[in-house]
């Protein structure tokens, strides 16, 4: 792609020379994947290659500013949801789920599934990889409880949830949880009480008990959502759960359906849309925003109908009974995958997988701005996310 942005000279040469910078681990730092695996042809066709993937570690302790502490070269994908890495709420540990490697069969490159979670240390500096542990297959979609002691997995092709332990620096699966179909995206109530997982293929979110490290599915409580949820979050008071949906099928409206999370049975309590290609999603840690990176027509065929160049931002605001309301949209670049908040709720990072480029914005007046600044990354990002909340 050839969408370019306005970039001052003097922040591209900050960005480089950040990566000898010392940084403090904690609350003000990104997690972001790179995939170099998945590319587009000169007729936007997808493709699978091999390449050196990478996990960056983003200090945004300047929120306008952010600063690269490392590049850890870890294999990451966007053959998955955008929020399968998160940090533990003390800032210790970043968490990365990798979804499929790549393989070659015949003259072909494939994208078989994986089963690792990588373990780094964000106290380290720089950061490190401390450990490698065995999950379910195919991992996409994770959350850390509130606690920073559990973790919770979503397994594509295994169609289950995997429940990891943290104690200190260890991280251990413990249990692996069946579920009837694929499971692409969880989140958890910050009570550590229940959670919820979008199973993607059935077009429904299931309801998980939490008892400690026992975690219990029930099917009965199983609720429908809109075709293909990819992506869910909560409200940070637990109230309310939003599961975003991208199955319309490029140039359709997806749906971003709000679910009440309390009582004995959870239920659908609101349906709304922000547009097509809902997979990024994203509420802010004071409960107020949502964003939501849509992708348009920008990951289509050239010769598609609804083939767009960029994406749109949409912000949202988090009304009563956790109603979305969209307020306002602005452009983003080609691709639009990641999506994450400042701790203070007043900053948004959205990553553009094409254009190899991290875009920042303000929440100012009640109005999602654009800062001027781009911010270029060494790779393709097709996932961003940061401190467990």
């Amino acid at each position: 792609m050839n969408y370019k942005y306005g970039l001052p000279a003097l922040y591209a040469a900050g960005v480089l020379l950040a990566c000898g910078t010392a940084a403090k681990a904690g609350p003000n730092d990104l997690l972001i994947g790179l995939d170099s695996k998945v590319g587009y042809d000169a007729n936007g066709q997808q493709n699978i290659q091999p390449g050196a993937d990478a996990v960056l570690v983003l200090d945004i302790t300047n929120a306008a500013r952010p600063r690269i502490r490392t590049s850890l070269p870890l294999v990451n994908s966007l053959l998955g949801p955008p929020t399968n890495l998160q940090i533990t709420p003390n800032g210790r540990l970043g968490l990365v789920a990798n979804s499929v490697g790549s393989a070659k069969e015949g003259d072909v490159w494939k994208s078989p599934p994986d089963d690792k979670l990588y373990v780094i240390d964000l106290a380290a500096n720089p950061p490190k990889l401390i450990d490698t542990v065995t999950v379910g297959k195919q991992p996409s979609g994770l959350v850390i409880s509130r606690k920073g002691d559990l973790v919770l997995i979503a397994n594509r092709a295994g169609k289950s949830v995997s429940v990891v332990t943290i104690d200190g620096t260890t991280v251990k699966a413990v249990a692996e949880i069946p579920m009837p179909n694929e499971v692409a995206a969880v989140t958890m109530t910050p009570d550590g009480k229940r959670a919820f997982a979008v199973m993607n293929t059935a077009n429904r979110v299931g309801v998980l008990a939490i008892d400690g490290q026992k975690v219990t599915y029930d099917k009965s409580l199983d609720m429908p959502v809109g075709f293909n949820p990819y992506n869910i979050d909560i409200t940070p008071d637990g109230k309310f759960a939003v599961a975003s949906s991208t199955g319309a099928g490029l140039g359709n409206a997806d749906a971003l359906t709000v679910i009440d999370t309390a009582g004995a049975h959870p239920h659908i309590s609101g349906l709304t849309t922000a547009g097509n290609g809902a997979e990024g999603f994203a509420i802010s840690p004071n409960g107020k925003w949502a964003v939501v990176p849509l992708l348009l027509g920008s990951g289509g065929k050239y010769a598609d109908w609804n083939y767009t160049k960029k994406g749109e931002a949409v912000l949202l605001s988090v009304g009563a009974g956790g109603q979305l309301t969209v307020v306002n949209r602005l452009p983003l670049g080609g691709l639009p995958e990641g999506v994450a908040f400042s701790p203070q709720s007043d900053y948004v990072y959205i990553g553009n997988y094409i254009d190899k480029n991290l875009q920042i914005f303000r929440i100012a007046g009640g109005r999602l701005v654009a800062t001027g600044t781009v911010m270029p990354l060494p790779g393709q990002p097709a996932s961003i996310r940061g401190l467990a909340r």
